[in-house]
């Protein structure tokens, strides 16, 4: 499906209070859930069925899965038994760590978790198998409601557990994640980060523990307390190595949370803790301050209660700060709103949203090695007017988020590698051409451009006009994307795309030359030949004419002009209104035909005889039309070939509609002014 542009001018971030409903039926979940109760019957999903396709899209299960609900599994099933615990989540039969590290993040923290796990839900009188959580989702917050049939094998949970065999909000929320997404195997890889935003809302920052700022353990420290959601994990070299173990007892390539850091008295000396939890519920590291290790008994039992210490094979350990830093390589931090984590002080964040998309052959411009497609990317002008209190500077954070990608893998797509550039404006409206991006450099970029669903980073720049270009990494690449402006002081975001305008000459009457030129007299031979003697031809005769003509025009790539092009031509150059050409009438026709291939042969840049799509707003331009990207990807989708080249007959095809659009629509225009003046008065 092709993607098409959205309209991306700024809009407010979404607020939890208003989740949408997402089923297809249009009805919300206490709807659907008293329709159940009424009927006496349990809910079942036919958005989310349960059958192989909720599982699996590129294979079939391994063993014949059965699905159950909980009363079919155990004897008293319980939503949540004991509150909801980061020990609820034990990793089953599926490369999704990284949501169960998200998953025991999110139980740290009572009122976020209430959000995404409603908790007035439970197995009760008023049970009817349908269950409901909600997810942020590209600015909105969706609710998704599931049945609670599961899938097993022998009895037993086959994906997420908890360690009590009778507690299922866990196994329930993957569910509904998973159908969120499509199906289970789209959780299979991904990022911490992604279900953290995913819960919030929030903003991630990640950082490479070996280049951490000094204040690294405050930074985190002041992370937990504000109750962000923090995941780390150990690189791999090869895909040989993921989920390998090392001999410290750590697993690479493995998605951790981080649950808890503390100091604790130890012989006389302070010493650094952090507390890291694997999502598989066992299998800990094995050195200094892990669960039985000699460290713990010079520290007080007071001590080790007040740090929940307990040498339990739950996949929670302890480890000293400094061998933290010496083992893992990546920490994610989603937080809750983007407070800087380095500052004492919270502040309160501005917040503005952008939708748009990446779409190829006129907006997949690609990064600035690729400066002759770079230009045409969507453009964001970035007003920061307001200091930071006390500071030269304006800070904000710039995240860019590519959608749905991980819904669409079952039709092949992959997270692309994105990336933005910041440049400062040059004080005019309208978009910017390829001449500025060859002669400006950009004055801030994302750190790195990377195959992650969203790329963010903190600046500080001097207040002023900046222009912001989100692209991918490659050219010609699609997709649809979402970039938040976060703001310690109010920046204003505009859509740097070109107002529709038309800015045609007047045509000139057809009035007979007092002398005519040797191409005019050879055009005239060859349209006596065709028309007879009335001196006028039909669309039948105009096709003749000028494919003749321009086969043998050099250096444009031609085709083949269409009987119905020809009928436009006659509806735009006939003045008679008798559905034919005069010669007068052709020979003004003819002029502008020849400023058109004029025009194309400008913006064939390689002289191959054929455009390049990513020129056409230039060449249209020049033509006299000013395109917003909308209709420019409307006629790119509909002129351009597979390599995104347009020849000169879909040029001439292009032009010959849009004139006639413009004249109906100026036509239309003289009507409406006309009424409006009878109706004052004038």
């Amino acid at each position: 499906m092709p993607y098409l542009y959205q309209d991306s001018k700024p809009r407010p971030a979404a607020l939890p209070g208003a989740a949408r409903a997402t089923h297809s039926s249009g009805k919300a979940y206490e709807e659907l859930k008293q329709e159940c109760l009424r009927r006496g019957i349990l809910f079942e999903d036919t958005d989310f069925p349960a059958c192989n396709s909720s599982l699996f899209f590129s294979e079939k299960p391994p063993v014949p899965f059965v699905w159950k609900r909980p009363g079919d599994i155990v004897q008293d099933p319980k939503f949540i038994l004991g509150g909801a615990t980061r020990t609820d989540i034990c990793q089953g039969d599926l490369g999704d760590c990284w949501l169960l590290a998200a998953i025991a993040s999110l139980t740290l923290n009572e009122k976020t978790l209430a959000r995404v796990v409603p908790l007035n839900q439970n197995f009760g009188p008023d049970y009817a198998g349908i269950f409901h959580f909600q997810f942020w989702q590209h600015n909105e917050w969706l609710d998704v409601v599931i049945d609670d049939r599961l899938p097993t094998f022998k009895g037993r949970l086959v994906f997420l557990h908890s360690a009590e065999h009778n507690e299922f909000w866990s196994a329930l929320l993957e569910k509904a994640y998973a159908k969120l997404n499509g199906s289970y195997e789209a959780l299979k890889g991904g990022s911490t980060m992604e279900a953290m935003e995913d819960f919030t809302g929030g903003v991630g920052e990640m950082y490479e523990v070996k280049k951490a700022p000094d204040n690294f353990y405050e930074i985190l420290e002041k992370a937990l307390k504000r109750c962000s959601m923090v995941g780390c994990s150990i690189d791999t070299s090869s895909a040989a190595e993921s989920e390998a173990k090392t001999p410290f007892g750590l697993i690479k390539g493995h998605a951790y949370s981080v649950t808890g850091i503390d100091e604790v008295s130890y012989r006389g000396q302070q010493v650094q803790l952090i507390r890291i939890r694997n999502p598989w519920g066992q299998v800990e590291w094995n050195g200094p301050w892990s669960d039985n290790s000699p460290e713990w008994r010079s520290v007080s039992p007071s001590e080790q209660r007040r740090l929940s210490q307990a040498a339990l094979d739950d996949g929670e350990f302890w480890m000293k700060f400094e061998d933290f830093k010496v083992h893992f390589d990546k920490v994610e931090i989603c937080n809750l709103t983007p407070d800087a984590l380095e500052d004492s002080i919270a502040h309160k964040w501005e917040v503005t949203i952008h939708q748009g998309s990446w779409v190829r052959g006129s907006t997949a411009g690609g990064c600035r090695n690729f400066l002759d497609t770079f230009w045409t990317n969507p453009q964001i002008k970035l007003h920061l007017t307001e200091k930071d209190d006390g500071e030269d500077d304006c800070t904000f954070i710039a995240a860019l988020m590519q959608k749905d990608r991980r819904k669409l893998k079952k039709l092949g797509a992959e997270m692309l590698t994105i990336g933005y550039s910041i440049y400062e404006s040059p004080g005019r409206d309208g978009h910017l051409g390829k001449d500025f991006f060859r002669y400006h450099p950009s004055k801030a970029r994302s750190k790195t451009y990377i195959n992650l669903r969203e790329v963010s980073n903190r600046f500080k720049l001097p207040p002023g006009d900046y222009v912001l270009i989100p692209t991918t990494f490659e050219p010609h690449q699609e997709a649809d994307f979402c970039l938040r402006i976060f703001s310690e002081k109010k920046a204003i975001t505009e859509d740097l795309d070109e107002n529709v305008a038309i800015d045609l000459p007047e045509p000139p009457n057809p009035t007979p030359s007092p002398q005519e030129t040797e191409e005019e007299k050879q055009f005239r031979a060859l349209f006596e030949q065709i028309s007879g003697k009335d001196m006028e031809i039909a669309a039948e005769e105009l096709e003749y004419v000028l494919n003749a003509v321009l086969k043998k025009t050099k250096n444009i790539k031609f085709k083949n002009l269409s009987l119905i092009s020809c009928r436009n031509i006659i509806s735009l150059m006939d003045t008679s209104g008798n559905g034919k050409l005069e010669f007068s009438e052709f020979k003004v026709f003819w002029e502008k035909m020849k400023k058109w291939i004029n025009i194309f042969l400008q913006f064939d840049f390689d002289k191959s005889g054929s455009m390049s799509s990513y020129e056409l707003r230039s060449a249209l331009k020049a033509a006299g039309y000013q395109l917003n990207n909308y209709l420019l990807q409307l006629i790119v989708l509909r002129y351009s070939d597979e390599q995104f080249q347009i020849e000169f007959d879909d040029f001439l095809n292009c032009l010959i509609r849009l004139e006639n659009a413009s004249r109906v629509f100026q036509a239309l225009s003289a009507k409406n002014k006309e009424f409006i003046n009878l109706n004052i008065g004038e």
